[in-house]
């Protein structure tokens, strides 16, 4: 699939519109949360996954606990 599309303000941001043939090869509906990964190549979008946000809290948070353990590991 090779689709173009055009960048329109919306407010102070920009954004575009994702037709329906994009939608559908994401497997995403209107109002579902996309997530955005800079490649090599460009730009990867795919569905973000639900549980992401908890398990980077869980990550944060061991991180914190561990700072010193962590900081020796990458020496």
């Amino acid at each position: 699939m090779n689709a173009t599309l055009k960048i329109t303000r919306i407010g102070n941001s920009a954004g575009v519109i994702l037709p329906k043939e994009v939608l559908a090869h994401l497997n995403a509906e209107v109002g579902e949360t996309l997530s955005v990964v800079v490649t090599p190549r460009g730009i990867e979008l795919s569905l973000a996954e639900p549980d992401f946000e908890a398990q980077m809290a869980a990550a944060r948070e061991v991180m914190a606990r561990r700072k010193r353990a962590l900081r020796e590991l990458a020496k």
